[in-house]
């Protein structure tokens, strides 16, 4: 870990010190992609990043090696999925089935080892936030990690309990806000071997 970020899996974070008296909000406040021919992805804030792919870091003692995927949210998910796509991303999938949650759908791009996550909106949410206009926005990370129960444990008492996923033979983990983050951050065990 460097003094203001760390590097998981071949994803380097960087953290804004806790005296930033920048006026976006806490949490995840942008992003750097590479190989984006524009960087207007419907209000995600982004740079494009001319830097070479990183190696991949070693497993943290905490057991996460990776960060699994990357969570936005959106008002107008059709809306997000053409800006992403314009911007060179491409769509792996669509899900019309909704979250425990509530999110009606949601849609998927493989960014590298990672996976971007845009989750429609709940009407309800909608309406109370002022409508579709707004833009998408992240919400938070899910971090990969083989032994969910060790990871967990390591992460305890602010691990929630270990459950199975949405995704088959998956199993996931919220950490509290006991944990004092920022971001809204799940554990998730790898997909099962094809």
């Amino acid at each position: 870990m460097r003094d203001d970020g760390c590097q998981i899996g071949s994803v380097r974070l960087r953290f804004a010190p806790e005296h930033d008296e920048t006026p976006a909000k806490s949490g995840l406040r942008g992003w750097s992609l590479r190989d984006v021919s524009t960087t207007e992805l419907d209000g995600l804030p982004t740079t494009s990043s001319t830097r070479p792919p990183a190696e991949p870091a070693p497993a943290h003692r905490n057991g996460v090696v990776a960060v699994d995927h990357v969570v936005a949210i959106s008002p107008a998910l059709d809306r997000t999925v053409a800006a992403l796509q314009a911007a060179g991303l491409r769509l792996r999938r669509i899900r019309d089935q909704p979250t425990p949650a509530g999110a009606p759908r949601q849609a998927f791009f493989r960014l590298g080892e990672t996976i971007l996550e845009v989750v429609q909106e709940p009407d309800a949410a909608i309406a109370r936030h002022g409508g579709c206009a707004r833009p998408a926005h992240f919400w938070g990370l899910a971090l990969l990690t083989p032994d969910i129960d060790r990871a967990a444990a390591a992460f305890a008492p602010h691990a929630g309990e270990v459950h199975p996923a949405v995704q088959p033979g998956r199993r996931i983990a919220t950490l509290r806000r006991s944990a004092g983050l920022a971001v809204p951050v799940a554990l998730i065990t790898p997909r099962p071997a094809a």
